[in-house]
């Protein structure tokens, strides 16, 4: 009984050496990155139409006639529908103390998405004649932001194999197959939200510009395991 015993454990042992030298396999893991600057071809407009008034009913019918006026401005400019978002609409009451008024304050802000940059001067003009009295900024994007951020991803990974090469060169060995990938961040950096009366000028094809879209950088990260040869 005792024998039997004894060659069981001795075969449990076996199989767990085993099991755990099959698991051990040599691997060097690395982190890549990707980065890709591209010139943005569109930029998102935020602007704000606000009036201020002793009567609710006032402020809101100046608020909806000069939005009106910029949808109809924007109509005429040819800016798709979907391109123009109310982001919100307020409507607030405001105490003062110092006169025991009430004061009511409407306002409602509006997004636009420009798709031709050359069209800037001639919307940002239009928009203020047509009754928007505050742009709080503008965002520069890219109509092609899926196929850079796949290259950005394509430069990641390459970039990590490049890394785990040089490690496995310094001790004399070769990178295998690829066994994990994952992403860890994929984005697109903030750019500043440019003022339209505080951008910069630029001189294109002899007309006065007041932004300058400069680069978009696109960013992936990704950390990938590579077996050891």
């Amino acid at each position: 009984m005792k024998k039997a015993i004894l060659i069981l454990v001795a075969m449990t042992t076996v199989g767990l050496q085993a099991q755990n030298n099959k698991q051990i396999n040599p691997s060097v893991s690395v982190t890549g990155e990707g980065l890709v600057k591209v010139v943005p071809d569109q930029v998102l407009i935020n602007v704000r139409v606000e009036h201020e008034g002793n009567s609710a009913s006032e402020v809101k019918q100046k608020n909806d006639e000069s939005v009106s006026q910029v949808f109809s401005f924007l109509k005429k400019m040819k800016i798709d529908k979907k391109d123009v978002r109310t982001e919100y609409l307020n409507l607030r009451k405001n105490y003062n103390y110092q006169t025991k008024e009430y004061r009511y304050v409407a306002n409602q802000s509006v997004s636009i998405l420009l798709r031709d940059l050359n069209k800037y001067e001639e919307l940002s003009q239009g928009l203020v004649s047509s009754g928007i009295n505050r742009i709080d900024g503008v965002q520069f994007k890219s109509s092609k932001m899926e196929e850079y951020m796949s290259e950005a991803r394509i430069k990641a990974i390459l970039n990590a194999k490049q890394k785990a090469g040089e490690y496995a060169g310094a001790i004399d060995q070769e990178i295998g197959k690829a066994t994990h990938i994952s992403e860890t961040t994929a984005s697109v950096p903030p750019r500043p939200m440019f003022k339209m009366m505080a951008a910069d000028t630029i001189e294109s094809g002899g007309a006065e510009q007041t932004i300058a879209t400069g680069e978009l950088e696109i960013k992936v990260t990704v950390n990938v395991a590579f077996e050891l040869n």
